[in-house]
């Protein structure tokens, strides 16, 4: 593995047609389609809106004004650098019509597949090498053994699948997250890409944080070397699902107005963390959805279909977090479960962590402990669960607790009686009710 060290490297910038890969007709058709969209009139306009290098874009326009589709007005504009306006002709406004008519995409030009695997490779979750400190800091909140993080340490350095299972409430959510925060790093990812003329859109301002860049000083003797436009710089992306996700949302998915392909969530995640909340509450079979990401995990691949059913690979770099509440056993057969590399058990704390939790809580919610309250706690309540510790249940006793303080009019304080009333409301007494 070639452990990363240094910052990714950015995709560079294409410096002229030939190197773009792509479709020589699909990229004068998105031009047009742009211009007559967004009434742009100016290379630097048209650049920006189409996310390329200024040379580039004027050689694309330069074909199309050969070509008769673009022509230039004749006027210089005092508020573009005197730059050179160009406007369609009728034949150029026609076949944007047309072209609308077949896709309705325009904007920024797609990054040929092929040329994405290689970016992929560059910024790879694969290659990346999280440090104890590392996990420790990002999960400086939570109070988690040693032990654990022996074990999630090597899984997240490795970029391997990873189950994390145990009794609810323990904050496999929380962990994921900091697996999250950990890595720390960003990547590009591409506002959309093309495979066989055919345009699917990746970038989501929902999944991806952007990272603002800063701008370039004008009055600098050297300016950073910019990358390639046509991707956003964006922290490592996470998706994070619970028991709405379905097969579906793991296919391509087609408007059939705008005649474009949306990217499913695992090919939103690449370079990145896709956490299964909750596996086993979702509609389809646990079973089911881990043979979906068998020859992904396997294979670092993933094979998607278009509209036309033709079937195509993309790369699968994803970090895979599967997060239960069920014993594995109970969930997956054991081929399913031999293709999940980490199987990590989260346990409730120990009494001495549970106290540890406690009082960090109470600390951060203002509420005073009171020695008093917190014996009734741990020899007279807990017994009667067999002692059975978890990480939500500090949490939820001092919020009820400084629930009933202001309900009463009270300075947030610590009871014995008030840890009885905070108690009635964790849990729901198993009774028969009569209808």
């Amino acid at each position: 593995m070639n452990m990363q060290t240094a910052p990714v490297t950015a995709p560079p910038a294409p410096k002229g047609l030939a190197q773009m890969q792509l479709p020589i007709v699909m990229m004068r058709d998105i031009l047009l389609k742009t211009i007559f969209r967004k009434n742009v009139n100016n290379v630097s306009e048209v650049a920006e809106a189409i996310c390329l290098p200024m040379p580039v874009t004027q050689e694309l326009i330069d074909m199309s004004r050969e070509q008769k589709l673009l022509e230039a007005t004749g006027t210089l504009s005092a508020n573009s650098g005197n730059e050179m306006g160009y406007q369609l002709t009728d034949a150029g406004k026609s076949r944007a019509q047309d072209a609308l008519s077949q896709s309705e995409y325009f904007g920024a030009m797609p990054v040929p597949l092929d040329v994405y695997r290689e970016q992929i490779k560059r910024q790879s979750i694969r290659n990346i090498m999280v440090t104890r400190n590392q996990l420790v800091d990002a999960m400086g909140h939570l109070v988690l053994p040693d032990s654990l993080l022996d074990h999630l340490g090597p899984a997240v350095s490795a970029g391997r699948s990873i189950l994390m299972y145990g009794p609810p409430g323990n904050g496999k959510s929380s962990i994921s997250n900091g697996i999250r925060d950990a890595l720390g790093d960003h990547v590009y990812v591409p506002r959309a890409i093309e495979y066989a003329g055919q345009v699917i859109t990746v970038y989501d301002p929902i999944v991806h944080s952007m990272i603002e860049e800063t701008p370039d000083d004008p009055h600098a003797i050297r300016r950073p070397k910019r990358f390639d436009s046509r991707y956003v710089k964006c922290e490592r992306p996470t998706v994070i699902t619970g028991g709405e996700l379905s097969l579906d949302m793991l296919d391509l998915v087609y408007n059939p107005t705008a005649r474009t392909y949306q990217a499913p969530l695992q090919l939103k995640s690449t370079g990145g963390i896709f956490i299964v909340d909750d596996l086993g509450r979702q509609a389809e079979p646990p079973q089911s959805l881990v043979n979906r990401w068998i020859v992904p995990l396997e294979e670092n691949k993933d094979i998607l279909a278009l509209q036309s059913g033709e079937k195509f690979e993309v790369p699968f770099d994803t970090l895979v977090i599967f997060s239960t509440n069920f014993h594995p056993n109970e969930i997956f057969d054991q081929a399913a479960l031999r293709r999940i590399f980490f199987k990590i058990k989260i346990d409730g704390p120990s009494q001495e962590n549970f106290l540890k939790i406690f009082a960090m809580v109470a600390r951060k919610r203002g509420m005073p402990l009171d020695e008093t309250a917190l014996v009734h706690l741990l020899k007279v309540k807990y017994p009667t669960i067999d002692n059975i510790y978890a990480n939500y249940q500090p949490i939820f006793l001092i919020d009820q607790m400084i629930a009933i303080c202001e309900f009463e009019g009270i300075p947030y304080q610590m009871s014995p009686d008030l840890i009885d009333r905070a108690w009635a409301n964790m849990f729901v007494k198993d009774e028969h009710i009569v209808k």
